[in-house]
C-alpha cells in the first residue's frame, strides 16, 4: 500500500511502515495528484478532504489524527465506500492541562485565587469533563452545561446555558456544528455576552467558529469580559490581530499539541487502520512515547502559598506564556505574511509533555497542595 501522511503527525513514518510505503509531507502538499494513486492517506486539520480532493484518486481509506474531523466530508468517503477514521480524545488531557496552566496565568496576573472562583464549562466531552475534573480538584465551583448529554443521560448536573452566565470564568469545549437544535457556530454571539457576569473571564479552545469575533471585541470594549484566553480563532490561519491585542493570552491552535497527545491520536488511527484492512496490531503508544526532559523535580514550598506552588509546578512543564508572546510577534509581520507565520508557529511547535510524566518531590506536610498536583496529573 502507498500510504500518504502529514508529516506533523509524529512517527508515522515508523509507525505505518509495516503496512506499507509511507511518504510524509507537509499538509499544504497534499494534492490531488500526490495521492492519485495512494490508498491511504493521513492527516491532520489543515487539510481539507473531500471530492475535490479525492475525486479520481484510489483512496480506500482515510484518518485524521485529531479529535475534530469538520475539515472531512465524511458523507462523501461514505458515499464512495472509502473508510475513514479520527481520534476522538487524543488530544483532551492536552488542552484541559493547557486550561490550568491559562487559569493560574490569569490567577497570578489579576490577583485572585482559583479555589474563590467559579467556572462554566460549555461542552462536556472528551476535553470538557477533564476540564471539570482538574477544576474542581483546584477547589474552583464547576457549572456544566452540555444539551446533547443531558439529553442521552437525563442527568441533572448538566444545566441550561444561562445557569452558566453567573460565573466568574466560562470556557467552551464543544465541537463546531452549523445547524439542528445544538448548533455551536457563534453560540458566543452578542446574546451570549451580554448577560454574562460583568467583569467575566472568557476562553475559547474549542473551535474559532464557535466565537463571533464582533461580538468578543464589543463585549470588551463594554467590560463585560475583562479577560480572555483564546487558541482557536475565526478565519484561521488569517487571524484578527486586533482581537489578538485586546485578549490575556492568545496561542496558535497548540491547546491539543502535545507530544503525548499526537503520539495517542496517531497510535489510535493505526488500530483503526489495522481493523480496516484486518491487520493484526503490532504497536501500541508504549512504543513511541519518549522518556521527560524533566522526569522529576523539588519544590520547596518556603513561605509560597498553594496557588504559587501549582503555578511552578506548571510553569516547570509547560510556560504559556511562552507561546503567547511567540503569537504576538505576528504583529510585527508584514500583512501578506502574517498567515504563514501563524502556520508556521503550528508546524514548528516545539515539544511539550504532560503532566503525568513528571514526579514531584513536595514536603510532607503540603498533603492539601500534593492531592490538588496530583489532581490535575502529576506524580507525587
Amino acid at each position: 500500500m502507498k500510504i500518504v501522511a502529514d508529516e506533523n503527525i509524529p512517527f508515522a513514518g515508523e509507525c505505518f511502515a509495516a503496512l506499507g510505503r509511507v511518504i510524509s509531507c507537509a499538509a499544504r502538499q497534499i494534492t490531488p495528484s500526490l495521492i492519485r494513486d495512494a490508498d491511504v492517506l493521513l492527516v491532520r486539520s489543515v487539510t481539507k478532504v473531500g471530492a475535490d480532493l479525492l475525486a479520481g484518486s484510489s483512496i480506500r481509506f482515510v484518518a485524521t489524527a485529531t479529535i475534530g474531523f469538520e475539515h472531512i466530508d465524511t458523507a462523501w468517503l461514505a458515499e464512495n465506500n472509502i473508510g475513514f477514521a479520527s481520534a476522538p480524545g487524543s488530544n483532551a488531557n492536552s488542552v484541559a492541562e493547557y486550561i490550568i496552566a491559562a487559569l493560574l496565568n490569569l490567577a497570578k496576573k489579576h490577583k485572585f485565587h482559583l479555589q474563590e472562583k467559579s467556572i462554566g464549562i460549555v461542552g462536556v466531552g472528551n476535553v470538557g469533563s477533564r476540564v471539570e475534573k482538574m477544576c474542581t480538584a483546584l477547589g474552583m465551583k464547576v457549572v456544566l452545561n452540555d444539551p446533547p448529554l443531558r439529553r442521552q443521560t437525563g442527568k441533572a448536573k448538566f444545566l441550561p446555558l444561562e445557569e452558566l452566565f453567573d460565573c466568574d470564568i466560562i470556557s467552551l469545549h464543544t465541537p463546531l456544528t452549523f445547524e439542528g437544535i445544538d448548533k455551536t457556530y457563534h453560540l458566543a454571539d452578542e446574546k451570549f455576552f451580554s448577560p454574562l457576569k460583568a467583569g467575566c473571564i472568557f476562553i475559547n479552545t474549542s473551535r474559532g467558529g464557535v466565537t463571533d469575533t464582533s461580538a468578543l471585541k464589543n463585549a470588551f470594549s463594554t467590560g463585560q469580559i475583562k479577560a480572555a484566553v483564546l487558541d482557536v480563532w475565526e478565519n484561521e490561519p488569517n487571524i484578527d490581530t486586533e482581537l489578538l491585542g485586546m485578549i490575556d493570552i492568545g496561542t496558535p491552535h497548540i491547546a491539543g499539541y502535545s507530544l503525548d497527545g499526537k503520539i495517542a491520536g496517531m497510535i489510535m488511527i493505526y488500530k483503526a487502520m489495522c481493523e480496516y484492512f484486518g491487520v493484526e496490531v503490532k504497536l501500541d503508544i508504549k512504543d513511541f512515547v519518549p522518556q521527560p526532559e524533566v522526569p522529576q523535580f523539588k519544590i520547596n514550598a518556603g513561605n509560597s502559598n498553594e496557588q504559587e506552588i501549582l503555578s511552578q509546578a506548571v510553569e516547570e512543564i509547560y510556560k504559556i506564556g511562552e507561546d503567547d508572546s511567540k503569537l504576538r510577534q505576528i504583529l510585527n509581520v508584514p500583512a501578506e505574511k502574517k498567515g504563514k507565520y501563524f502556520s508556521d508557529l503550528r508546524k514548528n511547535y516545539p515539544v511539550r509533555r504532560e503532566f503525568q510524566n513528571t514526579r514531584i518531590v513536595l514536603d510532607s506536610s503540603c498533603k492539601k497542595t500534593a492531592d490538588k498536583l496530583v489532581g490535575i496529573g502529576f506524580k507525587i
